[in-house]
C-alpha cells in the first residue's frame, strides 16, 4: 500500500519513515510522486490544518495521504503559539528565530510555571479526498532557558521532556519516536493504514 506524506518538511518525513520502518505501508514524499503543492493552513485548530493538508494531497497525488499539524502550547502564554507555531515569529522565520522568540516571551517566567506540551494532529484521506482517520497526541514537558541538543527540529532544543532535564533535541531519534507526540500519532496512523492494507486497498 502506498501513502503520500502531505509535507515537504524533511524532518517530518524522516520521523514518519522511522515510525513506519518495517511496515507493509510504503510512505512516499511528494517529491517521489512529483505532486508537491502548497496548502494554506487556514484552520483554527491543528486538526483542521491536518485535514486540509490530507485532503489536498490526496486529491493532487491521487493516493492515500497522511498529514499532520503540530504545535507547541505554553501554559503561561495561554497556549501560544499553538496552531500558529510555524508562523508566529514571522513569515520567513527559521527554527532558531522561533525558539528565540519563545525565550523572549517566557523571560521572567519561573521554572514552576513553564509547563508546556507538544500537540500533534494526524489526518488520513483516501484517494478521493475523503477523511478516513483522525487522531491527536500530546507529550508534556516545559520550556527550558536555552537551546540544548543538536537533533530534531522545530522547538525540540527548547522543549524539556516531562519532569526531567533532557530536551527533545538531545534524544536519539528512536527514543523521541517512543515518547513524542508525532511518534504516538504516527503509530496510530500506521495501525490504521495496515488494517486498510489487509483489506486490499491499493
Amino acid at each position: 500500500m502506498r501513502v503520500v506524506l502531505a509535507t515537504a518538511n524533511a524532518g517530518k518525513i524522516a520521523e514518519f519513515r522511522r515510525i513506519f520502518a518495517g511496515s507493509r505501508v510504503r510512505l512516499l514524499s511528494p517529491t517521489d510522486l512529483g505532486c508537491g503543492i502548497d496548502v494554506d493552513e487556514t484552520g483554527a485548530t491543528l486538526a483542521e490544518n491536518a485535514r486540509l493538508k490530507a485532503i489536498a494531497y490526496a486529491r493532487s497525488c491521487r493516493q492515500w495521504a497522511l498529514a499532520d499539524d503540530s504545535g507547541l502550547e505554553i501554559d503561561a502564554l495561554g497556549g501560544i503559539p499553538g496552531v500558529r507555531s510555524s508562523r508566529f515569529a514571522g513569515p520567513n522565520a527559521t527554527d532558531i528565530d522561533r525558539n528565540c522568540r519563545v525565550i523572549e516571551l517566557v523571560r521572567g517566567v519561573t521554572d514552576g510555571d513553564r509547563s508546556a506540551r507538544y500537540r500533534c494532529a494526524v489526518a488520513i484521506a483516501n484517494p478521493n479526498g475523503a477523511i478516513a482517520y483522525e487522531t491527536e497526541a500530546t507529550v508534556e514537558g516545559f520550556i527550558g532557558h536555552s537551546l540544548q541538543g543538536e537533533r530534531g527540529f522545530g522547538f525540540d532544543p527548547l522543549f524539556v521532556v516531562g519532569p526531567g532535564t533532557t530536551t527533545m533535541a538531545e534524544l536519539p531519534g528512536v527514543a523521541k519516536d517512543v515518547i513524542g507526540d508525532r511518534g504516538q500519532g504516527g503509530r496510530a496512523a500506521r495501525a490504521f493504514l495496515e488494517r486498510v492494507g489487509v483489506r486490499g486497498e491499493p
